[in-house]
């Protein structure tokens, strides 16, 4: 057992985590975040959850929201949601199945069906550069990609993102909802007002029209928004929008705002645990001072 692992063992151990899940976390709306979750740790973590939590779908929220019957959601309520559309969420299919789990997928929709490639995989860039790349404005972010010999809309010998097929045969499922996650995985407050409105709109326009979706919600890329990005959001006609911000969410949280805690694909049990209770978000928050994903619009016009 590594050092991390033996942290979060630790920190279990102490009940800490029960302790938020079971009094603190009780009464309130928890949404986790995924990415490209392997199969055999998915069946891990949902029997986990599904031991744990009770499991919503995002929709149920957004009408208790409506109707003012948040407090009547089942206690521990959590929501489960993956960003990015990866062609790995497809084969967790059986696994959603099994547990009767409803997930909500977000998608790029000019990523999807196609053999682009998310940027940040960009063979030549190391960790570091990809997170310097998230702060720069989008043209300045093409460019140094292309400098680099990158281009997202090269075809590639296989694809990273869901297919049309695939998407179709998941949402027939019943248990899996797809939600917009913008157009290209634009970093919003980077982006000018217009790119940040085309990225906001189409991506909306082009899952109902394409996909027949009916699609409420926003996952900001990167968890990075700005107060632009949400007046842009609720001009669009989404009903919410979620962020990397942790915390709970309840009968009052802003729905351009909804708070969510992050899940490493590859963690163990001990982990999912620490993080889902809320401890280990609001603990890092503590120490940091971090503000998250809250930013100010790029001021170009």
């Amino acid at each position: 057992m590594g050092y991390k692992e033996m942290v979060f063992r630790a920190i279990r151990l102490t009940l800490i985590p029960y302790f938020f899940r079971e009094v603190i976390q009780k009464r309130k709306i928890t949404i986790v975040l995924y990415h490209g979750l392997d199969p055999q740790l998915a069946d891990e973590h949902f029997a986990m959850l599904n031991k744990l939590y009770n499991i919503i779908p995002l929709d149920d929220y957004l009408e208790a929201r409506k109707t003012g019957g948040v407090r009547q959601l089942p206690p521990k309520s959590l929501i489960i949601t993956f960003d990015d559309g990866h062609k790995s969420n497809y084969i967790l299919l059986q696994v959603i199945k099994k547990y009767k789990i409803p997930v909500s997928i977000f998608l790029c929709s000019g990523i999807i069906d196609t053999n682009h490639q998310f940027w940040w995989n960009c063979p030549q860039l190391d960790h570091d550069e990809v997170e310097t790349l998230k702060k720069c404005s989008y043209e300045e972010r093409i460019k140094l990609l292309a400098d680099r010999g990158f281009s997202g809309s090269a075809g590639l010998g296989d694809r990273e993102a869901l297919s049309h097929d695939e998407i179709a045969e998941m949402a027939n499922v019943g248990l899996v909802n797809f939600q917009s996650h913008t157009v290209n995985h634009a970093c919003l407050p980077r982006c000018s007002y217009e790119k940040a409105s085309i990225e906001i709109n189409k991506s909306k326009k082009d899952l109902e029209d394409g996909y027949g979706f009916e699609i409420s919600a926003l996952s900001y890329p990167n968890g990075d928004y700005s107060d632009r990005d949400i007046e842009l959001v609720k001009q669009a006609g989404y009903e919410c929008a979620i962020t990397v911000d942790p915390g709970f969410n309840d009968e009052l949280s802003d729905l351009f705002r909804l708070k969510r805690f992050c899940f490493s694909d590859s963690c163990n049990t001990d982990e999912l645990i620490v993080k889902a209770s809320g401890f280990w978000g609001f603990f890092r928050a503590f120490i940091s001072g971090q503000s998250y994903g809250y930013q100010e619009a790029s001021r170009k016009s």
